[in-house]
């Protein structure tokens, strides 16, 4: 099922954050939409991007950059209460998100905080790191606090297109 345009309601009108940009706000970046695969169920996507300096450890190279985090909280539209949704929506705008700089690199945390790796329910958390040219880049191991899988590796769903016009 592709994307109605209509679904997308971004706050302030504001599009998908651009990341191949040098230009982009340290600012969190809000998008609510309505979930096309579950009845009455709201997708809070937040975006948040945060400079990164890590230095070397034993093999391991130092690495400087920006850390992309999207965090996709599902609720109930009615009462804001959490409510199940299956990956495969969420992992669409996060890749849509990441699609600016490279879809291919970005990672699949699951349910946890990104953070601290504690369960957080109702939410799924994803990470891309880019390096100071905006190139994404494997995981610096200084920076990963928890399990990460690359959204490469997990099955895409075809069923479901989020436009990714800014």
């Amino acid at each position: 099922m592709s994307a109605d345009p209509d679904n997308l309601r971004a706050d302030a009108d504001q599009p998908l954050p651009n990341l191949a940009s040098g230009d982009v706000p340290a600012d969190p970046h809000l998008i609510t939409a309505v979930a096309r695969t579950g009845t009455n169920i709201e997708l809070r996507i937040h975006t948040s991007i945060v400079p990164y300096d890590v230095p070397a450890e034993q093999w391991f190279p130092a690495a400087a950059g920006v850390t992309v985090t999207v965090i996709v909280h599902t609720l109930d539209a009615a009462t804001g209460e959490v409510r199940y949704l299956p990956p495969a929506e969420p992992d669409e705008w996060a890749r849509a998100i990441f699609s600016t700089a490279d879809a291919t690199r970005g990672y699949f945390l699951g349910a946890v905080d990104p953070d601290t790796g504690t369960h957080r329910r109702g939410q799924l958390a994803y990470r891309l790191y880019l390096d100071t040219d905006r190139r994404a880049i494997p995981a610096p191991r200084q920076l990963v606090t928890c399990p990460q899988y690359l959204l490469p590796a997990i099955e895409a769903r075809t069923d479901i297109t989020i436009p990714t016009t800014a």
